[in-house]
């Protein structure tokens, strides 16, 4: 299905350079990040109340290509359910022997590449994540996950929006450090997800007819998107029960997001004095780029994930603002309290159905100043 070597050979040629430093100041910025790293995680295990790790292994630092790799690494780790059942329900082929193993690998390859093209695109802008799926270690243990910093992004960024670095670098290991306590903190969450994407991949209609149908979808989708349309190439491939898993991965994932960035700024202005300016300009970036650059992101589905982060952190900030962050903690207490999309945009109810009845505020609205 997927040549993951022709991948990685392929992400790891076309990705951009990185920003020139020398190997003094790489080594810096690698000590630092690790350092700060260490720091936000006490600061948002103190802010958010979770029960995430006491003493997390070091956050690991890794340029662009170290960045594709361990994302191809994951694919794999997630693709493999799919990947069985495709080989169970594959036939012989039309061609038969030799001839279908080279068509076979042919368009192995052909995938690898496209799939190289997309990494290559996302390693210049992704900062950091928290990997949920890794490969077995030697010993046969999957680990439960991975705090990567990709260190020329987070340079590339800081100097481009000309702001303070070691501040920046806090504000961005906030927000990871904040997705390591999720998915450490909650018990059941990593489990839960780990599911719904089997549930998602499993569900894949792999009748030769419906692909097709579905490819030629696909390639509306992308001439949508360069006409400036809203189409991407996720929602023209997914099946109707696709579609329903999505809804639920996308709600959980709304709501990480939306944590993430809010901790990111709540905790912000006592550790990083420079908050307000660094979220205004990083913002900007977000909404801007080149006309491609803004089609791609459509296409690729990045900007819903920038729409996540909008209404998953406006949900998290009612809610704690309404019921404090006790309250707002209940939405980790199993998979029957996380948010529905429904209720994302509209928090109320989430609150009456989670958090139960609350106290009116019947003070009268503050006087405008003159």
């Amino acid at each position: 299905m997927i040549d993951w070597n022709v991948a990685v050979q392929a992400g790891t040629r076309l990705v951009r350079p990185g920003p020139q430093v020398s190997h003094e100041e790489a080594r810096e910025v690698v000590k630092e990040l690790r350092e700060l790293s260490r720091i936000a995680h006490g600061h948002v295990r103190d802010f958010t109340g979770m029960a995430s790790e006491v003493d997390p292994a070091p956050a690991t630092i890794v340029d662009r290509p170290g960045w594709i790799r361990a994302n191809v690494d994951g694919f794999r780790v997630v693709l493999e359910p799919l990947m069985e059942q495709m080989s169970q329900r594959r036939g012989p082929g039309p061609l038969g022997g030799a001839a279908n193993v080279v068509v076979e690998a042919v368009g192995s390859r052909v995938t690898g590449m496209q799939v190289g093209a997309i990494l290559a695109y996302m390693a210049s802008r992704v900062l950091g994540q928290y990997e949920l799926f890794l490969p077995p270690d030697p010993s046969g243990v999957a680990p439960t996950g991975r705090l990567t910093l990709v260190a020329p992004n987070i340079v590339h960024v800081e100097q481009e929006l000309g702001v303070d670095a070691r501040d920046f670098r806090l504000w961005v290991c906030l927000h990871e450090e904040t997705h390591r306590a999720q998915f450490t903190g909650v018990p059941w969450l990593r489990e839960y997800v780990q599911d719904q994407m089997t549930k998602f991949l499993l569900a894949s209609d792999l009748d030769p007819g419906v692909m097709l149908e579905r490819i030629r979808d696909a390639a509306e989708a992308v001439a949508d998107a360069v006409r400036g349309g809203d189409s991407n190439i996720i929602d023209a491939i997914q099946s109707p029960e696709q579609r329903e898993i999505l809804d639920r991965l996308t709600a959980v994932m709304t709501l990480v997001e939306g944590h993430g960035d809010y901790v990111m700024d709540a905790v912000g202005p006592e550790v990083v004095p420079s908050v307000q300016r660094i979220r205004s300009r990083f913002q900007g970036r977000r909404d801007g780029g080149s006309k491609l650059d803004r089609t791609i992101r459509r296409l690729l589905g990045i900007d819903l994930k920038m729409k996540q982060y909008a209404e998953g952190s406006r949900f998290v900030r009612r809610v704690v603002t309404e019921v404090g962050m006790d309250g707002f903690n209940k939405v980790w207490q199993s998979p029957e309290t996380l948010p529905t999309h429904a209720e994302i945009k509209e928090p109320a109810l989430w609150m009456d159905r989670v958090v139960g009845p609350r106290a009116i505020d019947t003070a009268p609205p503050e006087a405008s100043e003159a």
